[in-house]
């Protein structure tokens, strides 16, 4: 008997429901498409056809993908609706590569900034969270994959996933609409909506249905998943990986590319500062009560930036891709325990040295104080001076090119604030390329001071 099956009969009736559930949804669709979209003049030739026809012929497919599940009783080795091995093996290449994941994410992230106009068309936005359903579907008929997403610790990830598309869809949506009405002239959506105070009853009963609606979904969830509960902890018996909460798994995948030090107290004491410095770096009055992009580019770009890639995407990749021995696994690969990775990283001291053909300097214990920093010193003279003028000799350049009309608005002291916060920031992928075409550790490594950047 296999010890993990891809399949069982339980996962095909669960995932018969799943597509019926989504029959039902995409049939309402069609309702909705019927009475918005209108008609084709003509089409396969016949005239005035319906829209609303394809959305109604895909909710019959799907009615008849979640029969086939539900009724299928043989042996679920059988059942042929599964994803190919070639798709999984291609899908694991891509997402198990640092390299590979990190440019997806940031392709994602361009994407969806530049092709904001049309993804947030209801139509294609309900086209794109049906695709992800039935990826999240089809991928749930690999063992592997189910055992990583259907863990009750990362379910709400899953759910987190879905929240933050749809914030994010809505921002835009509104975003777009203002900015059109921004450039033709017409009033703000949010002024001609100002006379509309939702009270009593609207107010109440709409909080009504949430409460009733959250409090369904706890129930549920409560009854159909297990508590993510483990055995009492043991001092001979760590987990491996050992995992952070969720919220914390950003920081936990800095600690790769940097010291706890930096990782752990100076990067996210940075970025409670830079939220709370934002108000006062801020000059443009724009965009304050309503949504808007194009008022505002430069701030929503840099926070999506920070915000999708640089700690959804690490939440994700801590999640879900990060397994054993803190490895980079695909979505539907096996966590094996001795997968093993060759990380020879290397720190730029030792580039330079070795380099020029000569042994790294090592202070002598026996020597005084001041020869041993001397002689620290000149062994990371290239990474100090490299750091310092990535602090204090890139600001005055920006603010003489691209950040130019920031430094005349702002002036010295609010730009610097800014500068140095998104240097700050950009630190964090710069050092994650480094490490990966260079093998590069540290840019400073003083082990001696407990210090390494």
């Amino acid at each position: 008997m296999e010890p993990h099956p891809d399949l069982t009969i339980s996962v095909i009736r669960g995932l018969g429901w799943l597509y019926l559930l989504m029959s039902l949804l995409n049939i309402c669709w069609t309702f909705r498409s019927h009475k918005r979209d209108g008609y084709y003049n003509r089409m396969f030739g016949i005239d005035h056809l319906p829209k609303s026809m394809f959305w109604a012929i895909y909710s019959a497919l799907l009615l008849v993908l979640a029969a086939v599940h539900l009724v299928f009783s043989a042996n679920a080795s059988s059942f042929l609706l599964r994803l190919p091995l070639w798709f999984k093996n291609a899908a694991d290449m891509v997402i198990a590569n640092p390299i590979s994941f990190f440019c997806l994410s940031i392709v994602i992230f361009i994407a969806i900034v530049a092709l904001r106009k049309w993804w947030v068309q209801p139509t294609v936005a309900w086209i794109l969270f049906n695709l992800s359903v039935l990826f999240l579907a089809v991928s749930m008929t690999d063992y592997d994959f189910r055992q990583i997403v259907g863990k009750p610790d990362n379910v709400p990830i899953v759910g987190m996933l879905y929240l933050v598309g749809f914030t994010t869809w809505l921002y835009f949506y509104k975003a777009n609409d203002n900015d059109e009405r921004i450039a033709e002239g017409r009033p703000l959506a949010e002024k001609e909506l100002s006379d509309q105070v939702l009270v009593w009853p609207d107010l109440v009963y709409s909080e009504m249905i949430c409460m009733i609606l959250v409090t369904a979904l706890l129930i549920v969830w409560g009854v159909a998943l297990q508590a993510p509960l483990e055995e009492p902890a043991s001092a001979v018996k760590t987990p491996n990986p050992s995992k952070a909460p969720w919220y914390f798994l950003g920081l936990q995948e800095m600690l790769v590319y940097y010291d706890p030090w930096m990782a752990g107290v100076v990067l996210p004491s940075v970025i409670l500062v830079g939220l709370m410095a934002i108000p006062y770096i801020d000059f443009n009055t724009k965009g304050n009560g309503y949504y808007t992009f194009d008022e505002r580019k430069f701030a929503i770009i840099t926070f999506l930036f920070g915000f999708l890639p640089l700690w959804v995407g690490m939440i994700v990749l801590g999640t879900f891709i990060r397994g054993p021995n803190w490895n980079m696994f695909g979505l539907y690969e096996y966590w094996d325990v001795h997968k093993l990775e060759v990380l020879n990283n290397v720190n730029l001291s030792e580039y330079f040295w070795h380099g020029l053909g000569q042994p790294l300097p090592k202070p002598n214990p026996e020597g005084s104080a001041l020869s041993q920093v001397g002689t620290i010193l000149s062994r990371e003279w290239l990474g100090i001076i490299l750091t310092l003028a990535y602090l204090f000799v890139l600001p005055p350049l920006m603010a003489v090119t691209v950040f130019k009309k920031f430094y005349v608005k702002m002036g010295f002291v609010r730009y610097m604030v800014l500068a140095n916060l998104v240097l700050l920031m950009a630190s964090l992928p710069l050092k994650m390329v480094l490490r990966w075409v260079f093998r590069l550790k540290y840019i400073v490594a003083i082990p001696e001071w407990f210090f390494n950047i």
